[in-house]
């Protein structure tokens, strides 16, 4: 009988200076993973807690513009305004921002705040909606504007009709140059109902408030992007049909808008500056025409209460009528319609 053989081959075990060699390796990759994370973690950190303080900062500064008075050490010469806000923008515009007078605080404190509490919709079947333009404005404290503007200033009157009422809509035109009105609420022949009214003429139409929800109007007169500047916006809100939103005990409506001057308004009325709004750089920015207005008067509410507000960003920047004049505008034609279209 034969035998079999077998040959075994003897592992020799590693010593142990060897493993703790290994592990002295392995905790130093470990230890290095470790502290970058550590270090990304802290770079994350520092960078949350700079944002913070800028906006910090930032905060500080809005809340100076609208409420600050006195001469700075920077600039003794121009009360109310810092180095910073009188320097050339980066498109080499001049910005007004933060202009104010030495009783500035004070002005800020007896303005009568835009009432931004929603009106009562009309209880009839039609709501009746009447419309003027032209008037001077103050935007921010001792800071006048000569506006082209709605019944009772920028933003023209809060509308409040409920969802399915027939709106009925009265343009008389106190201006100097021809104006329209456009209200986004509305499911209408623009062309027809939205065409531009010479001065001291009339146009009525009407529209069935259809939609829920909170709408802007605005003249549509080119240039759009100037009319809107001028101040001719305002707010439709559209009250949903009983039952689709719960109660509200109090209900808040605000329009966000911006300013572009050509000189800071202190001394004289200022204007519109084109270029500015090209540039997208406001001097102001408001919500329902005046800077920091409910700051000053703030808006209230109780506890518990349900508070509803209705926001309108009527730009024309943000709103994008800047962007229509530089040439972000086009046409869908429905029906293959021939002639002249608009809107």
């Amino acid at each position: 009988m034969s035998s079999a053989h077998y040959t075994s081959h003897h592992v020799p075990s590693r010593s142990s200076a060897e493993r703790r060699s290994d592990a002295v390796a392995l905790w130093a990759v470990v230890s290095l993973l470790l502290g970058i994370l550590v270090a990304i973690l802290g770079f994350f950190a520092v960078m949350v807690w700079a944002d913070a303080h800028n906006a910090k900062d930032a905060a500080n500064r809005a809340a100076a513009k609208v409420s600050g008075g006195a001469a700075t050490a920077d600039m003794p010469g121009m009360p109310g305004m810092a180095a910073g806000d009188m320097a050339p923008a980066a498109s080499g515009l001049r910005s007004f921002a933060g202009a104010a007078p030495a009783n500035a605080d004070a002005l800020a404190t007896a303005h009568k705040p835009y009432p931004a509490a929603l009106p009562a919709a009309p209880a009839g079947p039609v709501a009746n909606v009447d419309l003027l333009t032209d008037i001077t404005v103050q935007i921010a404290p001792g800071v006048k504007y000569s506006a082209w503007a709605w019944a009772g200033g920028a933003p023209g009157p809060i509308i409040h009709v409920r969802q399915g009422q027939l709106v009925k809509v009265t343009l008389t035109n106190k201006g100097a140059i021809p104006h329209s009105v456009d209200f986004h609420a509305a499911r209408v022949a623009p062309d027809k109902a939205f065409g531009d009214v010479l001065p001291d003429k009339s146009v009525s139409y009407t529209f069935r408030a259809n939609d829920p929800g909170v709408f802007m109007y605005h003249c549509g007169t080119k240039p759009v992007l100037m009319h809107i500047a001028n101040g001719m916006y305002g707010a439709i809100v559209v009250e949903p049909r009983p039952g689709a939103l719960p109660k509200a005990d109090r209900n808040y409506v605000l329009v966000a808008s911006e300013w572009y001057l050509a000189s800071d308004g202190l001394r004289t009325a200022a204007q519109f500056d084109m270029n500015k709004a090209h540039a997208r750089q406001p001097d102001w920015m408001t919500f329902n025409g005046y800077a920091g207005q409910y700051v000053k008067h703030p808006l209230v509410a109780k506890p518990d209460e349900l508070v509803r507000f209705w926001v309108v960003d009527a730009g024309p920047v943000s709103h994008a009528f800047a962007a229509v004049d530089e040439g972000q505008v086009g046409l869908l034609n429905v029906g293959n319609v021939q002639g002249t279209m608009s809107h």
